[in-house]
């Protein structure tokens, strides 16, 4: 059964990336009004698509928390679990704002997500994590990830919308069109700084109920201190932000190399711990 429900929440993806890919302004023997239309078509049947494969992600892990699964814990699950967290926030700001280049994007990367969490299963959870404060812990490090993860993909597209302006001598560029850039960093900001809220706490809980996580004390170690450079590299961006006013290329910057430190913190032991020395 769960088999199929994740087969269901891939191909759903992948098609909804389909869908949703960026469609010229004019096609070749078609008058723009009839292409405008075929894109609105298109773009509405992504909408549904990509809902029903988060749907079906969703019943997935429900499985999983009810004990009708044993729950895995790999780099790969870390993943799927944060793209999935990141299209929930996709949805609920393009209830608001006008999303629909990022979609395409997301779907793909969640896609991909599930496909290597069949790839590299990981390990069973050990007994001492299946209690409340393992739970808490993991939620808050994984809506971190996932808000961290989305604010990036805001980044990005931030960081190329600014690119085609300077580029183009202050042309505006298709992003621009359809979201002003001001509200575009404003949002890449707001979940960054949720996200940090989120990595304190996660941080705090984990050296505070170490013993009770982990089943020994607290110690420095590779994750620990990618995970504690991570925070100080977003502590500075957000003093950064706040009293300094960075923006542009240099507040990107700061918020990519976090990211890529909080990745190597859980994410990317895991990977080098299962794939390459297969523990």
């Amino acid at each position: 059964m769960s088999i199929l429900v994740n087969s269901l929440a891939f191909a759903f993806y992948m098609l909804a990336a389909v869908l949703s890919r960026p469609k010229p302004a004019l096609v070749l023997g078609h008058a723009e009004g009839e292409t405008s239309g075929a894109t609105q078509r298109s773009e509405r049947w992504s909408t549904w698509v990509m809902a029903l494969a988060w749907i079906a992600q969703t019943i997935t892990f429900a499985m999983v928390l009810h004990g009708e699964l044993q729950p895995h814990f790999g780099f790969a699950q870390a993943l799927s679990v944060t793209f999935w967290l990141v299209a929930a926030v996709y949805w609920v700001e393009s209830l608001y704002y006008p999303l629909q280049m990022l979609r395409s994007w997301i779907c793909l990367l969640a896609a991909i997500s599930i496909l290597l969490s069949w790839v590299f299963p990981g390990g069973f959870t050990p007994p001492y994590g299946a209690g409340p404060t393992f739970a808490l812990h993991w939620a808050m490090g994984i809506a971190a990830y996932g808000l961290f993860g989305a604010a990036v993909l805001h980044g990005i597209l931030l960081w190329t919308a600014e690119r085609s302006l300077h580029r183009r001598k202050g042309a505006v560029s298709g992003v621009s069109r359809s979201l002003p850039l001001l509200t575009l960093e404003k949002l890449t900001y707001r979940l960054a700084a949720v996200g940090f809220v989120l990595l304190t706490a996660s941080l705090i809980f984990a050296a505070t109920f170490s013993e009770e996580l982990f089943g020994k004390p607290f110690e420095f170690n590779h994750q620990a201190v990618f995970g504690i450079a991570a925070w100080l590299i977003f502590a500075v961006l957000m003093v950064g932000r706040v009293f300094l006013g960075w923006r542009g290329t240099r507040a990107l910057a700061w918020l990519f190399g976090g990211t890529v430190l909080l990745m190597l913190t859980y994410v990317g032991s895991r990977f080098v711990l299962q794939v390459i020395l297969h523990r």
